[in-house]
């Protein structure tokens, strides 16, 4: 690099960190999470604010390679961080409620969305029929797990027995959805499937060598050597599954479920200061940039009136195959009327998971522009409306987290969701709902 990209390279970073800091400080006063304002930042810094032309300026294409690279390593840490959270040993009570949940609330959408893969139509996506219905699938029936988590903590419901479910389901929900992701990439794969016959031999090695490994650095090397060790797999991980065809954020989010997994029976204390800078480093800086990098792709000035039709089908969609079946579900594990409707209305989250997913879509070729910013504005539409219609939902001691099974606000994770406390209430269920006069 020359010292003019350089110099460029660093002001652009500032530049994307202060906007971000700022998006995120507006959404947060409009009563939004603050990832929000985040990608409507990353999305303003594309070609829909002056058709381009800031955009050109401000973010010339030799720096653009170097930033795409930083939104990489974000995406990266972002996985693994999102790996992390999925411990169930704390929740086996309520894995029987929590899974129908999630089946429902992957099924019928993912049905619904290749349907609507169906009448929308590969357009000129040339991956293939097959992979695109697939992943319209996926694109309906993702729930934003670490977005879902910060609007739980906000609403003071983080401990209470509905929080610890909507949580628990989104968990599964977004496992079912990257294992899925895993079987459209493999789908798509590029000219060499041989190297897939590796994924194997790649789990056997995680699951008998590094997690044994990593519970004996845990346990008994310092803390430097921790990190050093941590990382060096995580970075390994991602290349191998970027190596074998499917993509790398995979292998960080498997590298973050096998370290967890390995801290099992540990002190949580083990994984604080880890989740601490991981949070700080990742969301502050190489997040907001991956954003950008996102935005770049969202031409929301390209959307004419003939796309409104497309649009509203597709929110229609969304949120109601979301709403219905995730709701329905909890109605019949016995949960209040009001309860199953905040469940609903929570699974409708959607937010950065959802940005993940469709710029992978759209790296795989299996999304043309106007298909990847109407999804992209699904997803921050659908994730808006959760709050307010939360808000009504929950009774008035829910809504301001003074209620009897509210919690003071709890230190968050790398994701934005709260470390696990062990409190009571994270393996009650709600009961069977009371016969209304």
């Amino acid at each position: 690099m020359t010292s003019s990209q350089i110099t460029a390279l660093f002001l652009d970073i500032a530049l994307i960190a202060a906007l971000a800091w700022a998006g995120g400080t507006v959404a947060r006063r409009c009563g939004q999470p603050a990832v929000i304002g985040e990608i409507v930042a990353g999305i303003l810094l594309g070609p829909t604010l002056l058709h381009g032309s800031f955009t050109e300026t401000v973010f010339p294409p030799e720096i653009r390679g170097h930033l795409g690279a930083l939104a990489d390593i974000g995406i990266v840490l972002f996985m693994f961080a999102l790996g992390m959270e999925f411990d169930w040993s704390a929740k086996r009570s309520m894995r029987r409620t929590s899974l129908t949940i999630a089946a429902c609330a992957m099924v019928f959408p993912f049905a619904v969305g290749a349907g609507l893969g169906l009448w929308w139509g590969p357009g000129e996506t040339s991956a293939g029929r097959l992979p695109y219905l697939l992943f319209m699938g996926i694109a309906l029936s993702v729930t934003a797990f670490p977005v879902l988590a910060r609007i739980i903590e906000d609403r003071g419901i983080s401990r209470t027995p509905l929080g610890q479910l909507a949580l628990s389901s989104a968990a599964l929900c977004d496992i079912f959805a990257w294992v899925l992701l895993g079987v459209v990439m493999l789908l798509c794969g590029s000219g060499t499937p041989w190297r897939l016959v590796w994924f194997v031999p790649y789990a056997v090695v995680l699951i008998t060598v590094v997690r044994p490994l990593l519970r004996v650095v845990m346990r008994k090397a310092g803390r430097e050597l921790d990190l050093v060790v941590t990382f060096a797999g995580l970075l390994a991980s991602s290349a191998a599954t970027e190596w074998m065809g499917l993509h790398f954020i995979f292998g960080a989010f498997v590298f973050g479920i096998v370290r967890t997994n390995a801290r099992r029976g540990l002190p949580e204390t083990v994984d604080t200061r880890l989740r601490q800078g991981l949070g700080s480093l990742g969301s502050r800086l190489f997040m907001p940039i991956y954003f950008v990098v996102a935005g770049w792709q969202v031409d929301l000035s390209s959307l004419g009136p003939s796309h409104l039709l497309d649009l509203s089908v597709l929110l229609v969609a969304a949120v109601a195959a979301k709403f219905l079946a995730a709701a329905g579900a909890a109605r019949l594990s016995g949960m209040t009327g009001r309860d199953a409707a905040a469940i609903g209305a929570l699974m409708n989250t959607r937010g950065l998971t959802e940005l993940i997913v469709l710029t992978a879509g759209r790296e795989m070729g299996l999304l043309d522009g106007t298909q990847y910013t109407l999804l992209v504005a699904m997803a921050v539409l659908t994730t808006m409306s959760t709050g307010p219609v939360l808000k009504r939902l929950l009774p008035p001691a829910d809504r301001s987290g003074g209620g009897a099974g509210a919690a003071a606000p709890e230190e968050a994770g790398p994701t934005g969701q709260p470390l696990p406390a062990g409190a009571p209430a994270r393996d009650a269920l709600p009961g069977p709902a009371p016969r209304e006069a």
